[in-house]
């Protein structure tokens, strides 16, 4: 086990720093604050990145932090970090981590001991769920769905039995398709679609899956679909294989079995026992 006391400590720091997604007013002052303090800041487009410290004078250095150099990147960022450097990690919009790269340099950071420390900001997730009108709690992030039909129709049918609400994140040029798709696998849901967040242009539909269909055409900016979880009888469809699935990528991503279990229970309202006693019975039937 590790204990992280961020601020009793004068460790190196990584800091997850959430920056505006549309109205730079956003920015909050301990952002500002520890992105003026740091040494390094490492964002995923130093143009984009660039023009907003511009705007608040913020002068750190920049370097690139993106999915095709991550491991690369996460190399550098240990290196800075292990030669007494504080680091600020960005996104072009909202939290990093978040639909963005991130993890591996959060996992090796904080298994090496270094600080990490998130800086709260901005979220387009969460400002779309507490506006959509939908239930706010328990809710599932999914992010992007698969770019081909079939890829997302079938991530699609893996969250279908679910009673949560569902986030997902969407470009426009595929919304149309990607409602289409909803539409066929989850059934005429109520949803939200959420645009243009804290821009002037901001806008909110709100109806079924079938009339978000009919309005998706020519809508512009990046979007946040929010959409009604199943309410029917659903433990009993449960994929059972995907929650193993689950668990495995938590797993994967640094935490303990148990640690996963609990957090796949929270998440997809399945008791612990009974995901723990499938991992178990998976796991002795492999070793037969």
């Amino acid at each position: 086990m590790k204990r992280q006391k961020s601020f009793e400590n004068e460790k190196p720091t990584l800091y997850l720093v959430a920056t505006p997604i549309g109205n730079l007013s956003e920015l909050t002052p301990r952002a500002e604050e520890v992105l003026k303090s740091v040494d390094v800041i490492a964002c995923e487009d130093t143009r984009t990145s660039g023009q907003l410290l511009k705007h608040f004078g913020i002068s750190a250095k920049l370097i690139a932090y993106q999915n095709f150099n991550e491991e690369a990147s996460a190399k550098g960022i240990i290196n800075l970090l292990s030669q007494g450097n504080h680091v600020a990690l960005i996104s072009d919009a909202g939290y990093p981590l978040v639909s963005d790269p991130g993890q591996r340099i959060v996992n090796e950071a904080s298994s090496l001991g270094f600080n990490v420390v998130p800086v709260s900001g901005p979220s387009a997730v969460l400002n779309a769920l507490v506006a959509s009108g939908l239930t706010v709690q328990p809710f599932i992030f999914v992010g992007f769905l698969p770019p081909s039909s079939n890829d997302c129709i079938r991530k699609l049918n893996e969250y279908k039995p679910y009673p949560m609400t569902l986030v997902f994140y969407e470009a426009p040029h595929r919304i149309t398709r990607m409602l289409k798709n909803c539409l066929e696998v989850l059934g005429d849901r109520r949803c939200c679609i959420a645009r243009e967040m804290t821009k002037i242009h901001e806008e909110f539909l709100r109806g079924t899956l079938s009339e978000m269909v009919e309005e998706s055409e020519g809508l512009k900016g990046e979007m946040v679909v929010v959409i009604d979880g199943n309410h029917e009888d659903y433990s009993k469809d449960i994929d059972m294989g995907q929650i193993m699935n689950m668990v495995n990528e938590s797993v994967a991503m640094g935490m303990s079995r148990s640690e996963a279990i609990k957090s796949i229970s929270r998440m997809t309202g399945v008791s612990k026992n009974r995901i723990y006693d499938y991992v178990h019975k998976s796991e002795w039937k492999g070793q037969c």
